[in-house]
């Protein structure tokens, strides 16, 4: 049976100049993944759709959509973003104090687009088993996060971007998963390193270390507790 890997933002995957032509789960999906896995990509904003089509158009396995990750049952949402950050809008949230934090002074413009509540979307694409999971969905993250059902849908692997978190939201993020059978194993996909990887796996030691210090410490910081944890 093939693996299922799950993108939510996948921006324009490794086709943004901006990025230096990299996304870290796209690079990472398309390292590890089979012609018999699954593959689903998950894009609020519009301008970026062809650019991701065009990112995986060697990829049959791959299903691209068009929508928003909603925190309610709601079937539209309004996002928010600045021609500033032209051309793939990396920042463009549904939390408009977001964008203006990256972008003061800047005019904010908005659309809105169909979206879905994430238990929904899980079983729209019918994928109660989820191998890898990335959520960059700036600043929602941990929202979304935490209203996935984790008793229904059994998720191996979760890489969240930390990036826009505070002290005690990363902290409730590692209380949060721990308690779930979830442990901090370093590093997840991102190629800059902004996100933590979480494994469904107690390994006891992680678990103990990421909620002593991953959330006091600063990130330039993460690389050498990494050092001390275990990474299986």
């Amino acid at each position: 049976m093939g693996k299922v890997f799950v993108h939510l933002g996948s921006g324009a995957g490794d086709l943004d100049s901006r990025q230096n032509f990299r996304c870290g789960f796209t690079e990472f999906i398309k390292k590890n993944s089979n012609s018999d896995d699954k593959i689903f990509c998950v894009e609020a904003n519009p301008f970026n759709i062809q650019k991701l089509k065009e990112s995986y158009i060697n990829f049959r396995n791959v299903e691209i959509f068009n929508l928003g990750i909603s925190l309610d049952k709601t079937d539209q949402s309004k996002f928010y973003y600045t021609e500033k950050d032209a051309p793939h809008f990396q920042v463009t949230s549904t939390k408009k104090d977001h964008v203006e934090r990256h972008y003061p002074g800047e005019q904010i413009k908005n659309f809105t687009i169909k979206a879905i509540e994430i238990n929904d979307f899980f079983r729209k694409i019918d994928q109660a088993n989820i191998d890898y999971l990335s959520i960059d969905l700036e600043g929602i993250d941990l929202e979304v996060l935490k209203s996935i059902d984790l008793e229904k849908y059994n998720i191996n692997n979760i890489s969240i971007e930390y990036l826009h978190l505070k002290k005690l939201q990363k902290k409730d993020l590692i209380k949060y998963l721990s308690k779930k059978g979830y442990s901090y194993c370093g590093y997840g996909y991102d190629h800059k390193n902004f996100d933590y990887l979480f494994r469904k796996k107690k390994i006891y030691w992680n678990i103990f270390i990421s909620k002593l210090f991953l959330w006091t410490i600063s990130t330039k910081h993460y690389k050498y507790l990494n050092n001390f944890i275990i990474k299986k």
